[in-house]
């Protein structure tokens, strides 16, 4: 390391470059990696396409920048939150990107579907709940016993669904009820009441 300065052979290309062309490790003599930084990005690409794995290419971002690898696009960093646990101190993904995140996760989890799915069931329900048929579609409808999805309803029609149980009997009491046709019990001894089928 004395004859050659300031700088470093790397042991894989071989060539002579700058000690800021290396990577820091504390457990070597001089406290850098064995090999330059593309030598070592390189090492790395090629042992997880071997695994089977894809490695994200890195692209070239001016200063002040960072890009999303979610929308893949460039942006300011006054468009990243600011995150004290990562290498550049920004978030991994931008502002934008983040907001969606929990909301296309959770209707992954939960209803198994993904958001372009959902988008696809609003538009065919031409943009209102299938129910009042004024209100936007905005909340999943699905069945608790089986969880498949049944379309998508407005807040109100949705929850009116879950607080009469799901069941379809019940719902049509509610209907009738609403109808004027009340269904009240008919008292055919003390204590004894019967139903209307």
């Amino acid at each position: 390391m004395s004859e050659l300065g300031d700088a470093k052979r790397c042991s894989r290309c071989q060539r002579v470059l700058e000690r800021e062309a290396f990577a820091s490790n504390r457990s070597t003599s001089d406290g850098l990696q064995a090999y330059c930084r593309s030598c070592a990005a390189d090492y790395y690409r090629q042992r997880q396409e071997a695994k089977g794995r894809a490695v994200r290419v890195k692209v070239p971002v001016p200063r002040g920048h960072k890009r999303c690898p979610q929308c893949e696009e460039v942006k300011a960093h006054s468009e990243w939150e600011q995150n004290a646990a990562t290498s550049d101190g920004y978030a991994s993904y931008c502002r934008q990107c983040r907001a969606t995140r929990p909301q296309q996760s959770y209707c992954k989890r939960k209803y198994g579907i993904t958001m372009a799915q959902r988008d696809e069931m609003i538009s065919s329900q031409m943009g209102v709940c299938v129910i009042c048929l004024s209100a936007p579609a905005a909340h999943v409808d699905h069945c608790h016993e089986t969880g498949r999805v049944r379309g998508v309803l407005c807040f109100n029609c949705n929850s009116a669904i879950g607080k009469l149980g799901d069941d379809p009997d019940t719902l049509r009491r509610a209907t009738a009820y609403l109808e004027g046709n009340a269904w009240k019990p008919t008292l055919v001894a003390p204590g004894v009441c019967r139903l209307p089928s």
